[in-house]
């Protein structure tokens, strides 16, 4: 997801949170929504919005970063809003998808990994371990509990701008070793691993942040091409959360891959995927696209399958979805989030 300026909306008051179906206060924690906040510290509105129960987390922008010193505070205000604790994830990818840098390590595109690899498989590999471990140390340190990476997109299109180099590799098995390294690392410091943007975003010029992408290919081609990697890091034990994208693929589905049925069932019985899914953000033109209205998305990818629905940069869309989202949360989603949340250290 891309970060963009966010200024503070003040124009709805807060509301008493309504009648949510499936939810009670005792699973506050437990909210399926991650949502962004504007600034460097907690206003008095995203307080309240943290507390409501259809919240479970924030994701964290380089909008919410001056120094590390600010950062931990923040993350402290954001930890004593709940208990249990709220989730905290940021992007830290690396490369040009580096939230935080000044007093952070500065990590390389991933894409420097996979030319690693092609001149010394080992030190590709063992450079793609140090990365997964140097990046969860970090963002640990300041009570951040997940990284949204790594992208385990193909980089099978020049034109894809925004995939380029935050891709490993073309070749799908080097992706998936890769990977694989990369959450060894930061598993070993106690931080879970979210790999994106499922089924594959390689393939499509197009940026989802700002229009809709259409995959031309069918199944069979993008389960043994994009899809490998996931496929790879399920046999290994590895793949602990994924992050949907929000492209077409319309042999498959003419909804987007973060509301298309046919694809969470592909995953769940073909690909045996236990773990929680996650949309990318609803704020994103190809998702705001297909389903017109914030709320309507919001449902829309809950009742689809994602367990965990990322709300980043308009806060005013926020507040309508806590305003006026009504929804059935499935009792495994809710466990699913339970268990990412106690996976987290």
């Amino acid at each position: 997801m891309r970060a963009f300026n966010l200024v503070d909306f003040t124009g709805s008051k807060a509301r008493t949170p309504g009648v949510h179906r499936g939810f009670n206060m005792s699973q506050a924690a437990l909210g399926p929504l991650m949502i962004g906040v504007a600034g460097h510290t907690l206003s008095a509105l995203e307080r309240t919005q943290l507390q409501h129960p259809l919240v479970g987390g924030v994701i964290l922008f380089a909008r919410n970063f001056t120094d590390p010193e600010q950062l931990s505070g923040l993350c402290g205000s954001i930890k004593a809003i709940k208990d249990p604790e709220l989730l905290i994830a940021v992007d830290h990818e690396g490369g040009r998808v580096q939230r935080f840098k000044s007093g952070f390590t500065h990590l390389p595109a991933m894409s420097s990994l996979g030319v690693k690899y092609d001149q010394d498989p080992r030190t590709g590999l063992e450079k793609a371990h140090e990365v997964g471990e140097t990046l969860a140390k970090e963002l640990l340190a300041h009570r951040i509990d997940l990284s949204m990476g790594p992208v385990v997109d193909l980089a099978s299109n020049a034109k894809s701008t925004v995939i380029g180099d935050r891709s490993f590799h073309a070749d799908p098995n080097v992706v998936g070793l890769l990977a694989e390294q990369v959450i060894l690392g930061m598993n070993q410091q106690g931080m879970q691993a979210v790999a994106k943007h499922c089924p594959g975003h390689g393939f499509v010029a197009e940026d989802t942040h700002l229009q809709s992408a259409q995959d031309p290919r069918g199944f069979d081609e993008i389960w043994e091409q994009d899809l490998v990697p996931y496929r790879y890091l399920a046999q290994k034990g590895r793949l602990q959360a994924l992050m949907m994208s929000h492209v077409i693929y319309p042999q498959i589905d003419g909804a987007p891959a973060s509301f298309s049925k046919i694809w969470m069932a592909s995953l769940r019985e073909r690909l045996e995927f236990s773990g929680a899914i996650i949309s990318d953000d609803l704020g994103m033109q190809a998702a705001t696209l297909f389903q017109g209205d914030i709320v309507a998305a919001t449902r829309g990818a809950i009742e689809t399958g994602c367990d965990l629905i990322l709300l980043c940069n308009q806060p005013q869309d926020t507040q309508k979805v806590l305003d006026h989202m009504v929804v059935d949360v499935p009792p495994a989603s809710l466990e699913r989030l339970a268990k990412l949340r106690a996976e987290t250290r």
